[in-house]
């Protein structure tokens, strides 16, 4: 199971956001790229980037984004904000994968497109949800989706990889949401875990439902668990 930390932009510091709220945020550090080298450091898989402004459409962190991918050596997948096909594919050049959320809901059309042009290994899927029904636009507004129909739909198109976000877990350290882990890693797709991780033992309950991956948060900036820790599952 790939360990992967999360890096949420805003207005150019580190951040965590208390259930997606905005105005509920934590800010961890002003320097982005020396937090992405000290999870490189410390042995993540994979680096899960987040552009919380381009996601809330009120500006872009895209040039520290840039910055981190050229200092850095281990896979990047680049979150937030990806709604147009110019950017996509300007990020798909730069990042090891892109992650897709509301463009996934909006246009099908132009998804497939993206799918055929890039590969299923190179987009990921966000399927986030309140207690399994889709949201999108930064969590903002409900679909009235089912999450594993959503999925299953998303799997007759060709896609393999998702990441699965339960919004009211995230940012809280309740622990993981295990029930709509299971029923996605069940469908037999790659399922990255996200939300909710606030110990090693966490960790060890999501590697359990055969996730493909976990995203580290605010239990790795505020030191509930190491790198270190989580891969020693």
């Amino acid at each position: 199971m790939k360990i992967i930390p999360a890096i949420d932009l805003m207005n150019g510091q580190v951040v965590r956001l208390y259930k997606g709220d905005p105005k509920q945020k934590t800010v961890y550090s002003d320097d982005p790229v020396e937090i992405a080298r000290r999870w490189q450091a410390n042995g993540a898989d994979m680096l899960h980037l987040v552009d919380l402004d381009a996601t809330l459409g009120v500006g872009s962190n895209m040039s520290i984004i840039k910055k981190i991918l050229d200092d850095i050596s281990i896979p990047v997948e680049v979150a937030g904000g990806l709604r147009n096909k110019s950017l996509i594919y300007d990020v798909a050049k730069i990042s090891d994968r892109i992650v897709i959320g509301t463009l996934a809901f909006k246009d099908k059309a132009l998804l497939g497109n993206i799918l055929a042009d890039l590969g299923p290994e190179k987009v990921v899927i966000s399927v986030d949800h309140k207690d399994g029904q889709i949201v999108i636009h930064g969590w903002q507004d409900g679909t009235g989706i089912q999450l594993i129909s959503a999925i299953k739909e998303f799997l007759d198109m060709g896609f393999t990889e998702f990441l699965l976000t339960n919004v009211n877990r995230d940012g809280t350290l309740q622990g993981p949401d295990l029930k709509f882990l299971e029923q996605a890693c069940d469908l037999k797709v790659n399922v990255i875990a996200s939300g909710g991780i606030s110990n090693v033992h966490d960790v060890v309950s999501v590697k359990e439902k055969n996730a493909f991956g976990v995203i580290l948060g605010k239990a790795l900036y505020e030191n509930k668990i190491t790198i270190q820790e989580a891969k020693s599952v």
